[in-house]
C-alpha cells in the first residue's frame, strides 16, 4: 500500500490567500487522477465541508490545543487512509497560538511539525517586493521544528513584480512554484463567522472548478505535489467525545450545521446511530432516539421560522419531559426563551432554558475555552474536562434563573467563570466541545 504524502498550506495572516489556492491545488490534483484529501488545521467548522468538496473526499480539523497528540495523530491517520496525497490548510498565521506547553499552542506550526509534513508558503505580496523574501527567511529560522518547502505569490501586480520578489525568496534556496494575480473575482462569499457554509452554495462546485482553472495556469501543481513528504502516522484507537446516546437525534439544516466532523464519526466509530431532522422543516426530534443534539449554526438568521416552527417547539418539549437535549452555541439559543434578531425583533423559541439571546446587541467572543462541567449529563460527569471554543456575536440579553453548566477557563488563565445553563434533562452553552480533556 502507498504511504500517504502530506503537505501543508500556509500563510503569516488570515486573508492572504491560502484557503482559495488550497481549493484550487486539491481540484487541479484530483484532476489529475491523485487521491487527494483535505484537512484543516484549528478550530474552523466550515472550512472542512469546502475541502471535502474539492476532492470528494472526507475532511477533518487537527487541533494542537483541544486534542491531545495521540488523538491528533489517529484522526489524521483515519482521514488519509485510501489516499495518496494530503494537503493540510493552515489557520490565520503559520505561528499564531496561545500560551501553552510546546507543541500544544493551537498554531498550524504544530500541525505541521506534528505531522512531519513540510510548508508551501503563500506570500500577499501586494506593496512589496524584495522585502517578501525577508519574510520567508524569518520563516524558515523561526521554527526549527519546520521546513518552507517552497513559497506561491499571491497579488502579483506585474511580471516584473513577480520577478523582482520571486529572484529575492529564490536566492534563500526556496524556490517560487507560482506567482497569482488578484483574485478578487473569485472570492468565496463570508458571513459574521468565516465563509458561507458550503451547503448554501448552488454553484460550489463550478466556483472550485474556476479556481482550479486559474490556480493551474498559474502555479506548478506538480511541483507543488512533489513537496509533500511521507506521513508516519500512528493508527490508534481514539474517539474526541464519547457518544451522548446510543440513538442521537440531530438536528440538520441550514440553521444548525456546525458540528465537527471528528465528533460525528467518532459517534458512529463507537457505534451510535444517528437520526437527522430539519427544524427549519418543522419537524420534532425523532421519538426512538435516547437524545438530542442541537448544534451551532445560524438560528439568527432563520429566528422567525423558527418560531414559526411550532410541531419542531412542541416535539422538543416532548422529549425533554423523558429524555436529554444538549444545545451548541446556536442550538443553544433555540432552547432559551427567545431569540432577538438583527432588527431587534424578538421571537419565541423552545423556553426549555431560561436564556434570552440577542444578534442585535452584537459582541465578538472568540478563543479557546476548557470547562469543567458541574453536574451529570451528556457532556459527562460532574467534574469532567472538555476542551474546545467559543466563536459567536450573538449575546446574552436576559441570563435567566438556571444553574451554570460548567465553569470555563481561556488559554490565557484568566479566572474561571460560570458558562451555560442546565435545567432538568436540558443543557447548552455557547462552548462548542472539540475533544474530551
Amino acid at each position: 500500500m502507498t504511504t500517504p504524502r502530506g503537505l501543508m498550506i500556509a500563510a503569516l495572516r488570515s486573508g492572504s490567500g491560502k484557503t482559495t489556492i488550497t481549493l484550487g491545488l486539491l481540484r487541479a490534483l484530483s484532476r489529475l487522477g491523485l487521491k487527494v484529501v483535505g484537512l484543516k488545521s484549528g478550530p474552523d467548522y466550515i472550512d472542512p465541508a469546502y475541502l471535502s468538496a474539492a476532492t470528494g473526499r472526507g475532511s477533518v480539523n487537527l487541533d494542537s490545543w483541544a486534542m491531545a497528540p495521540t488523538l491528533l495523530q489517529a484522526l489524521a491517520a483515519g482521514a488519509v487512509e485510501g489516499a495518496e496525497l494530503a494537503i493540510c490548510e493552515a489557520s490565520m498565521g503559520l505561528f499564531d497560538g496561545v500560551p501553552a506547553p510546546p507543541g500544544r499552542s493551537g498554531a498550524s506550526a504544530d500541525v505541521a511539525a506534528a505531522l512531519k509534513i513540510p510548508i508551501l508558503l503563500v506570500l500577499d505580496v501586494s506593496g512589496q517586493a524584495q522585502s517578501a523574501a525577508a519574510i520567508v527567511k524569518g520563516c524558515m529560522t523561526y521554527d526549527e521544528r519546520l521546513r518552507v518547502a517552497a513559497a506561491v505569490l499571491n497579488r502579483v501586480g506585474s511580471p516584473r513584480h513577480r520577478r523582482l520578489a520571486g529572484e529575492a525568496i529564490e536566492a534563500l534556496g526556496v524556490p517560487v512554484i507560482g506567482a497569482l494575480p488578484r483574485l478578487d473575482a473569485l472570492a468565496l462569499p463570508e458571513r459574521h463567522l468565516g465563509l458561507v457554509q458550503a451547503s448554501e452554495l448552488p454553484a460550489l462546485d463550478k466556483t472550485i472548478e474556476a479556481i482550479a482553472n486559474v490556480v493551474a495556469a498559474h502555479v506548478d501543481v506538480s511541483a507543488a505535489a512533489g513537496l509533500a513528504e511521507p506521513l508516519r502516522l500512528a493508527k490508534t484507537e481514539a474517539i474526541a467525545l464519547p457518544p451522548p446516546g446510543q440513538r442521537i437525534a440531530l438536528a440538520s439544516d441550514a440553521a444548525f450545521s456546525f458540528l465537527y466532523p471528528h465528533i460525528l464519526e467518532g459517534w458512529r466509530e463507537a457505534g451510535a446511530e444517528i437520526a437527522r431532522f430539519s427544524p427549519l422543516a418543522d419537524e420534532p426530534p425523532p421519538d426512538d432516539c435516547d437524545v438530542c443534539w442541537l448544534p451551532g449554526g445560524y438560528p439568527e438568521l432563520h429566528s422567525g421560522r423558527l418560531a414559526a416552527a411550532l410541531r419542531f417547539r412542541a416535539g422538543l418539549v416532548r422529549f425533554a419531559e423523558t429524555r436529554p437535549i444538549h444545545g451548541e452555541c446556536g442550538g443553544y439559543m433555540a432552547l432559551g426563551q427567545g431569540l432577538i434578531d438583527a432588527e431587534g425583533e424578538r421571537h419565541e423559541m423552545a423556553g426549555l432554558l431560561g436564556l434570552v439571546t440577542s444578534f442585535a446587541k452584537r459582541k465578538l467572543s472568540l478563543g479557546y475555552r476548557a470547562a469543567a462541567l458541574l453536574s451529570d449529563g451528556v457532556l459527562g460527569r460532574a467534574g469532567a474536562r472538555l476542551l474546545g471554543h467559543e466563536h459567536h456575536y450573538s449575546t446574552i440579553a436576559e441570563a435567566g434563573d438556571d444553574p451554570p453548566l460548567a465553569m470555563v477557563e481561556d488559554a490565557h488563565k484568566n479566572a474561571p467563570a460560570p458558562m451555560g445553563s442546565r435545567r432538568g434533562r436540558v443543557s447548552g452553552s455557547f462552548f462548542h466541545v472539540v475533544a474530551a480533556g
